[in-house]
Order: structure tokens, then sequence, then C-alpha cells
């Protein structure tokens, strides 16, 4: 199985901008004019430009105010405070404090489309300190 991820940013070269800076993502292909491939991830993620108030899932409006769903994607990181910083300058927006737990550290961000993010630091075993 192969998974891809699918974004819909109402802005691809904003969203470009903040990916690239964000989380280190490398620009492959141009999908025409409204779709960009972007690696350095386990799973290659592809921005689609969808306008504000276009249909989108369920005969739904888009909307790219911050919004929850119940998915959401981790982006594991060696250094938790220097992947925030970069996220922030990016233009993310940080959602509470840093916790922490047995298995590592996380933050909560959201990119600037109102997408829900982690950011993710293992420590020691990671998962595995926590598994039974």
């Amino acid at each position: 199985m192969q998974l891809l991820l699918n974004i819909d940013v109402p802005d691809l070269a904003r969203a470009e901008a903040f990916y690239t800076a964000a989380f280190g993502l490398t620009p492959a292909r141009s999908l025409g004019d409204g779709g960009l491939e972007l690696l350095g991830a386990q799973a290659p993620l592809y921005l689609l430009q969808q306008p504000a108030g276009s249909e989108g899932a369920a005969g739904r409006a888009r909307d790219y105010e911050r919004h929850w769903t119940p998915l959401h994607l981790d982006v594991v990181v060696d250094d938790l405070d220097a992947a925030l910083e970069r996220a922030l300058a990016a233009g993310a927006t940080r959602e509470g404090e840093v916790r922490e737990a047995a298995w590592g550290r996380i933050v909560r961000i959201a990119d600037p489309f109102g997408h829900g993010w982690c950011l993710l630091q293992f420590l020691g075993r990671g998962y595995d300190e926590i598994a039974t």
C-alpha cells in the first residue's frame, strides 16, 4: 500500500512557502496550475489549490479558518524546540504548550490554512516506553 497526503489550500504559492520553510519539504513536480508535489517525508504530500467557498466533502463549502477534524498529521522531529521555531517563523500558529510524556514531547500547531498538525519528538524508546 502507498499512502499519499493531499492538503487543500487556497493559495498554492503561499502553501509551498509554508511547507518548505516549516517542515523542510522539497518541491518535486507541478501538477498543472493547481497542484504541487512535495517530497522529504515518508509519504509524498500534494498541495491542491481549492478556492475558499468551493464545494468540499459532503457538499460543504471549503473553509480555511481553523477547524477541527478527527484526522491530523504528526511530524516527527529530532529537536522539538527548533522545529517549533521554524514552523512559527513560517506562519504556523501554536496551540498550547509543549507537553512531555514518558515517550517524548509534543506540541500542537495549525498551518495558515486551518489544518491541525503536531510536532513530535520521541525520547528514550519512543512509544515503546508505554507499549504493553
